[in-house]
Formats: C-alpha cells, structure tokens, sequence
C-alpha cells in the first residue's frame, strides 16, 4: 500500500536545488530537476554526507563530503550505475504541495 506525506510546499524548492525533509520516519532529499520532483535517501551510502546539501547538475547530485554523484531521477551512481544506489521515492504533486511516498520503489 503506497503511502504519501506532505513534505514540503514547492515553491520552498526552486529548480536546481534540494531540500532535506522527513517523510513518515524517513529521511529524504527532495530535488527539482526542471520543474519535477525527486525523492531519493537523505544519506550518501559511502559515509552518510548529506546529499542536500551537494552539488546539482540536471537530474545529478554529487555528495559534497567525498564526491559521489547519484542521479536522482533512478538513484544509480554515474560511475558504476547498479553497483551503488539510492533508494527512490515516489512524489506527488498536489496542487503546489509536494508529498512522498515512504514506501521504496526498490
């Protein structure tokens, strides 16, 4: 059962920028990539930097601690693709509210 929670308004995460939000008992990084929506882990999975905070370029983010880079469109690592991932989480966008799912895709 998909389950979706208000996390921010979209209009407090301009294109090209990211936002830190707690879904349910999750902790994601909302992105806008162009207009849309992406919701992947909080965390980058090599030592935990917090991918927020990192540099966006399109639909990828590098981790400002040791410069991992995720796109955040299927949570695959550039360099090695599968290898390394993300977790991916739905988004919606209601009216100018946005709402992720805290059920995975993966």
């Amino acid at each position: 059962m998909e389950r979706f929670v208000r996390v921010a308004a979209a209009g407090e995460i301009p294109p090209g920028h990211a936002k830190a939000v707690v879904a349910g008992n999750l902790e994601v990084a909302v992105f806008n990539v162009e207009g849309a929506f992406y919701a992947v882990e909080a965390s980058c999975p090599h030592q935990g930097g917090p991918l927020a905070e990192g540099w966006i370029e399109g639909p990828v983010v590098t981790c400002p601690w040791h410069a991992w880079s995720f796109d955040v469109r299927t949570g695959e690592m550039t360099m090695l693709g599968s290898a390394c991932a993300l977790e991916t989480y739905e988004t919606n966008l209601v009216g100018s509210e946005i709402y992720v799912c805290v059920d995975p895709r993966r």
